[in-house]
Parts: C-alpha cells; sequence; structure tokens
C-alpha cells in the first residue's frame, strides 16, 4: 500500500511518501481503507519534535529554525521518544475492510469514524495512546485500530467533511466537557479560525454559552458566520475589549503571550481549559490571579468517556458542521503542511489517499 512514513525531526524530507506492507490484524483489530484524513497541529508537532521539554516556542517558530527542527529529540514525545520511522495521522474516516478473527463480522463495509485517543488501561486511568503519534495512523491508504475505536456514522456527510472531525472536534468537545460549560456562561475562544477553536465556537454554542473569539483580522467575518456572538482581533487589549472578571471560561490552544491577559478576564471561579500552545508552550502565571480568584486550571490530553459519543451524536442530528477548507492528495502532505503553518484558512485541512485496488 502507499503512504507517507515520518522518518524522524526534520523537515518536509522527512515525510517519505512509498510503498510500505498493508498492516497484518491482530487480536480485536479491524482494517480500514482510508476515506479521507484530516491534517492537525500535533503531527507537525511530532515531526519537529516539538515536544521535547527543549523546545520553549512556537510551532512556527520551530518550523523556521531549521537547526532547531533538524535535531532528533530522544523525549519528542514528552519525555518519551518519538516510534521513528512510523505513519503519522490522527483523523480518520475509513471503511471496514477486514475483522480478526476474535471481531464480529458485522463490522465489515462500515462506514467509521476513529476515536485517535485510546484509554488502553480504561476510563479509571489517564494514561492514554493516540493512533498516528504512538502507534501507525491514517496517512496511508489502510491502517489498523482496535474494534472499540470504530464508531459508524450514519449521516450524509461526505468522507472529506467527517475526515476533518476527530482530532480537532473530539479535543474542543473534551475541554467543554472537562470544563463543564453551561448555557448563559460566556466562553472566549483563542484561535478561533483553527479546527480546534472552530470547533470550540461550535460546541460552546450548541450548550447555549456567549462566545467570544480571537482570530486574525482578515477571518472576522467566516468566524462570526459560524456562530460567535463577538469577534475580537488578536493581540487586542482583552481587558479593555471585554473588562476585568468578564469570562466564565477560556478555550485556549494557542498560550504565548496572551496567557497573563486571559487570565485577567476570568471571573472569580473561572476556569482556563487547554490542549495545546501552538503559539508557545511557555508563558507567565501570576499565581496571584490563580489563588486570588480561585481559578481552574485545566489541562486536557486523555479524552473523557462520553466525548466521541456525543460528537457522533452531533454529526448525526447535524448540530455542527464541518468546515473543510481545501484538500490535498496523500502524496501532497508536504504542500499541505507547509499552507497549514501559513493559517491564512478556517478549519481543516484533509488528505485523500488514492483508491486502493
Amino acid at each position: 500500500m502507499k503512504a507517507v512514513v515520518t522518518t524522524g525531526n526534520g523537515g518536509y524530507d522527512k515525510l517519505v511518501y512509498c510503498d510500505v506492507p498493508k498492516p497484518v490484524l491482530g487480536s480485536g483489530e479491524v482494517l480500514l481503507q482510508v476515506l479521507a484524513a484530516g491534517v492537525n497541529n500535533t503531527e507537525i508537532n511530532t515531526r519537529l519534535g516539538w515536544y521535547s521539554s527543549s523546545v520553549v516556542t512556537g510551532t512556527n517558530a520551530v518550523s523556521d529554525n531549521k537547526q532547531q527542527s533538524e535535531l532528533q529529540k530522544p523525549d519528542g514525545g514528552w519525555n518519551v521518544a518519538t516510534p521513528f520511522p512510523f505513519i503519522q495521522g490522527t483523523d480518520c474516516c475509513g471503511r471496514v475492510v477486514g475483522v480478526a478473527p476474535n471481531v464480529d463480522s458485522k463490522f465489515l463495509d462500515m462506514r467509521v469514524i476513529v476515536r485517535p485517543c485510546i484509554r488502553p488501561d480504561g476510563f479509571g486511568s489517564m494514561r492514554n495512546i493516540w493512533m498516528g503519534s504512538d502507534f501507525d495512523g491514517a496517512f496511508a491508504q489502510f491502517v489498523k485500530v482496535p474494534a472499540t475505536e470504530v464508531f459508524r456514522i450514519t449521516s450524509t456527510w461526505s468522507d472529506v467533511e467527517l475526515g476533518s472531525l476527530p482530532c480537532s472536534y473530539g479535543s474542543a468537545e473534551n475541554m467543554l466537557h472537562r470544563a463543564q460549560v453551561r448555557a448563559g456562561e460566556h466562553v472566549l475562544v483563542a484561535g478561533a479560525s483553527g479546527g480546534v477553536g472552530s470547533a470550540a465556537v461550535q460546541l460552546a454554542k450548541l450548550r447555549g454559552a456567549k462566545v467570544t473569539a480571537i482570530v486574525g483580522e482578515a477571518k472576522l467575518k467566516q468566524v462570526r458566520e459560524i456562530g460567535a456572538d463577538e469577534v475580537i482581533v488578536r493581540d487586542g487589549d482583552l481587558a479593555k475589549l471585554l473588562g476585568s472578571e468578564s469570562v466564565d471560561v477560556v478555550v485556549d490552544n494557542v498560550g504565548g503571550s496572551s496567557f497573563e491577559a486571559m487570565l485577567k478576564v476570568l471571573r472569580r471561579a473561572g476556569r482556563y481549559v487547554s490542549s495545546g500552545a501552538i503559539g508557545g508552550p511557555v508563558v507567565n502565571l501570576d499565581l496571584r490571579d490563580f489563588y486570588l480568584k480561585d481559578l481552574r486550571l485545566i489541562g486536557c490530553t486523555a479524552w473523557d468517556e462520553p466525548v466521541f459519543t456525543n460528537l457522533v451524536s452531533y454529526i448525526e442530528q447535524n448540530r455542527i458542521k464541518p468546515l473543510v477548507a481545501k484538500t490535498f492528495a496523500l502524496k501532497e502532505i508536504a504542500q499541505a503542511q507547509h499552507e497549514f503553518l501559513e493559517k491564512k484558512h478556517v478549519g481543516k485541512f484533509v488528505l485523500v489517499p488514492e483508491q486502493a485496488d
């Protein structure tokens, strides 16, 4: 089969489109023909070694620094080694074309999406592993996954639309679920034009919250159209624009220099929730803002049990809408990631493998 193999930390030359053996099923697994696979920050971060504790700048800064990105980082998976060479790809819409002997044949020919965040010890443990980071993912014509992680979809949405959702919408739903966002609350979403941010806008509105979105000036109209009540330009003075203690929940996957200002606008007992830091992982924290206002800082990587079933129900009831900015052939992955880092788009880029024989 054709696949993109990531061979190590570095630039686009580390993405090798080539022939590799088709996956061999193990106990409890199903084989999917990949129909569409979304592009995410996490794949770029992993290739660059951004998860290494030695990296203190944002994703784009590492990408622009060739010397830094070419360094092989022994802790590139956040204190663990990345399993190079391997196949990335965290998002997957696929069709089940094979099942292990101990898996029910009812799965055959189902169109499914894959829950990429797996809790191997059950939901009582926070240990998690990710498709496309800890084991081979969907940047290929075929991928194998545990049967427990595939979810049948009954929907008129296209393969590309479904392939754009799992990572970004799952991460956004997990943050809002963990932060217990309620109707009538004021939610501030940073990076609201990206995959996770645009999902968070929709999912917060679905809960009945008021949403203020932070985006680049060129994207104000588009983000307002997906449901944001207010849209403000990135790098604006948040305290001046919103007022101090005006926000119940901050959803922030950007980090960087804006972190301090976001804590300033949180109300007492407010919640700050994050599952990323593309603008910079090292921030300034005034502990007085944290403890004197009784704030909660909530980190989100492991997805809670209701998250993916919630997402499937939203899709099937058409309560959310996919935001596909552009599609690329799988072999065009380098171009897709290059354009992705330019951040001129709203929503997701999606890769489509060649049709398998």
